[in-house]
């Protein structure tokens, strides 16, 4: 190949790539149709998951659904193990402790969620505590937020035929305070931030470089 073409080709294919990861990214555009809130919910209906907490949980989601804005969606999971496996009609067998299960339902569901555009964005454990004490009762094992590129997307994967066999891990698991987010304001790791700056100052700069000296 032509070594003035190569480039070009090169440039054409990340870019290929590139539109495409964006695609994905904002998998499932525009906002939910009432149609579609009452499909999705009439599945999470029949959730193995206990019956009471579900009834509740789907009042909340649809009217949540209803609400679509059609925007990007970060869920914030506060996470409270339960000492040990709660059991509930439909809950499987398993020998082991509330964060083995919910370990389990994390590793089980990876593949679904970003087969979904969807992905953790910060996952940790809590050092201590709530030193506010503002809710002294709950003490937090875990929390994560994951990104969904909008409520469409949350539904699907709650509504996913792989996702019903594995949900009831987590909710023998876990006390869960879900809260979706609209996201304001996002800051990157400033590292990276500094580290490609520098990097795209440096290639333009020897750019510059180059172009004069062979001008």
């Amino acid at each position: 190949m032509n070594h003035y073409l190569f480039p070009i080709v090169l440039a054409l294919a990340f870019v290929a790539l590139y539109w495409i990861f964006c695609r994905w990214h904002s998998k499932g555009g525009g906002k939910l149709t009432k149609a579609e809130i009452d499909r999705y919910i009439a599945i999470i209906e029949r959730l193995p998951l206990p019956a009471k907490e579900t009834k509740a949980f789907c009042v909340r989601i649809r009217a949540w659904a209803e609400a679509d804005d059609g925007r990007p969606v970060y869920m914030l999971n506060l996470i409270s193990f339960f000492k040990e496996l709660h059991s509930f009609p439909g809950a499987p067998e398993f020998k082991g402790a509330p964060q083995e299960a919910n370990a389990y339902y994390e590793k089980a569901i990876r593949r679904l969620w970003l087969s979904h555009a969807a992905y953790p964005t910060f996952s940790g454990i809590p050092q201590a505590g709530n030193l506010v004490n503002i809710q002294p009762e709950r003490e937090w094992g875990e929390v994560v937020i994951c990104r969904y590129s909008n409520r469409r997307t949350f539904l699907k994967l709650l509504a996913d035929p792989e996702y019903g066999p594995k949900a009831p891990y987590k909710f023998m698991a876990v006390g869960l305070d879900l809260v979706p987010v609209a996201a304001h304001r996002i800051s990157p790791d400033w590292r990276v931030l500094v580290g490609v700056s520098l990097l795209i100052l440096f290639l333009a700069i020897n750019w510059l470089r180059i172009a004069l000296v062979t001008s």
